[in-house]
């Protein structure tokens, strides 16, 4: 069954751009910029998009003659109506069903990189989904499959960038998200949850997931897949037009280049980060972290994917995937020196 109509998918564009526009407002944001060097930017603070913060802390925009404005919101992923408005200039976000739906009713605007990718590694994964201890010890829950019909907490729902990871995390036990019931709780409320028994799993990143496990809350079953991504840059049309569009786009790529191998965890980028996202730094030391593409290249056939985990579960306004040539712009990656 369809959870929006088309018509509801463009309301709830338009109602998020003037909520949003307005929490901007009231903390500094403006859609006027002081002058053409300025480039305002939406993000969710998450050590998912790394390259912006070091970028920005480094003096990469600088050295390209920017000036970026960034913008704290909630929801990363509700405030790209804001790039399609030109309230912001680009969103640093994830990816969701809404964002798709607003595609589909004519939100103008373009996809054009993506931010922390999955490494697929059980042991070493900055994303898990966690299962309560209780259930794996009474062998309730011996495997993913045995999920089918629980509860799975997931920070927006599952609508969010999370329930396309839980999608295709469950897919290699032959679930999808419509076996399970997705529950929306922040990633500080699930380990209380799985506690107490109001929801048998979660899908949360590091580094709550540590800490439930540490407690001996829940343990780990399963990872999503190596190279899953659901979040990125996204730019309203007008600024992509621009030339502060590619000048932005060339320090982001130049700060993913610090974030390869080992060096994503120097002692300067872990700074970075811990005064960008408030997160403790030695917590930081400790846990995974996602990768990033060296170009930061918008990623179609992930797009695509995703977009077929939302259909399956019922979340699209439409019955096809929508065509990635009409909302992905790979020529600003293609174009950034490396």
């Amino acid at each position: 069954m369809k959870r929006m109509s088309t018509a509801l998918a463009a309301l709830t564009a338009v109602t998020a751009v003037t909520t949003l526009a307005t929490a901007l407002a009231g903390c500094g944001g403006s859609s006027a910029k002081p002058d053409d060097a300025t480039v305002t930017v939406a993000h969710a603070p998450s050590t998912l998009f790394a390259p912006l913060y070091l970028a920005q802390a480094k003096g990469y925009f600088a050295e390209r003659g920017l000036k970026v404005d960034l913008q704290t919101i909630k929801a990363g992923q509700d405030a790209i109506p804001l790039a399609a408005s030109g309230k912001v200039d680009a969103v640093v976000a994830g990816f969701s069903a809404g964002m798709f739906n607003a595609l589909h009713a004519g939100l103008d605007i373009k996809i054009v990189g993506t931010m922390g990718v999955s490494t697929g590694d059980p042991k070493a994964s900055p994303t898990a989904l966690e299962v309560s201890k209780k259930l794996v010890d009474a062998g309730t829950v011996k495997a993913p499959a045995d999920l089918r019909g629980r509860s799975v907490a997931l920070s927006g729902g599952p609508g969010a960038a999370g329930g396309y990871q839980l999608g295709v995390t469950l897919a290699g036990s032959g679930l999808t998200l419509r076996d399970v019931r997705a529950v929306n709780l922040s990633f500080p409320d699930m380990e209380a949850a799985i506690a107490n028994g109001s929801v048998d799993a979660a899908l949360p990143p590091a580094p709550f997931t540590t800490r439930m496990e540490r407690n001996g809350v829940a343990v780990p079953l399963a990872v999503p897949p190596a190279g899953t991504a659901a979040s990125g840059v996204v730019y309203g049309a007008a600024f992509a037009g621009t030339d502060r569009a590619q000048k932005f786009f060339d320090a982001l790529v130049r700060a993913s280049a610090d974030l390869q191998g080992t060096a994503a965890k120097s002692e300067q980028n872990l700074k970075i980060l811990a005064d960008a996202t408030g997160e403790d730094l030695a917590v930081l030391q400790r846990v995974p972290f996602y990768t990033w593409r060296p170009d930061l290249a918008p990623d179609a056939d992930q797009l695509t994917r995703q977009q077929r985990v939302y259909l399956d579960a019922g979340l699209l306004d439409f019955s096809e995937p929508l065509a990635p040539d009409k909302f992905v712009a790979p020529a600003f990656s293609q174009k950034a020196p490396r």
